[in-house]
């Protein structure tokens, strides 16, 4: 039997409805982590099939490194205001304009890497570069994981990176 404790900690773990908590509580034999799993990769599927969906709201993020020295500004798109108003989507906004302005990404993806750049997409494309809050993941997946948990797509639409003498 799950208990309420438990479906109230899965929900703060992951952010899922009350009755997909219990769902897949029941799935897993009330183990947390094991559910936990299951309802992420349910919600990446989600995520997948909503990713041909317009990005029409978001937020367009400013991180200037202090001394002032370096800068990125970000768009981050989602498909409502509601979503882009939410404290995790303008963190993610925030933290990936970090990332742009400490590993200075030169494309969005590495489908828009150019023919004859031989550098390592993992150095130049954004979103397949280590996230620089955790080291297990690459940017893209933390887009993903967001846009799992709010249920519509986001994605990076553009960004752009200063810095004084470059």
């Amino acid at each position: 039997m799950v208990t309420v404790e438990q479906i109230r900690s899965l929900r703060e773990l992951t952010g899922a409805g009350i009755m997909e908590c219990k769902q897949s509580l029941e799935d897993n034999e009330g183990d947390l982590n094991k559910a936990a799993e299951a309802l992420r990769l349910k919600g990446f599927a989600r995520a997948a099939r909503r990713a041909d969906r317009d990005t029409s709201e978001g937020v367009i993020e400013a991180y200037i490194h202090t001394g002032g020295r370096v800068g990125a500004l970000v768009e981050l798109g989602c498909e409502t205001d509601f979503v882009a108003r939410t404290p995790e989507f303008k963190q993610l906004a925030h933290d990936i304009a970090m990332q742009v302005a400490a590993m200075g990404p030169v494309y969005l993806s590495d489908g828009d890497i150019e023919e004859g750049d031989s550098r390592p997409a993992n150095q130049v494309s954004l979103l397949q570069q280590t996230f620089i809050k955790d080291n297990s993941k690459v940017v893209a997946d933390i887009v993903q994981e967001l846009a799992a948990k709010v249920g519509e797509n986001v994605r990076v639409v553009r960004f752009s990176r200063l810095a004084l003498e470059e």
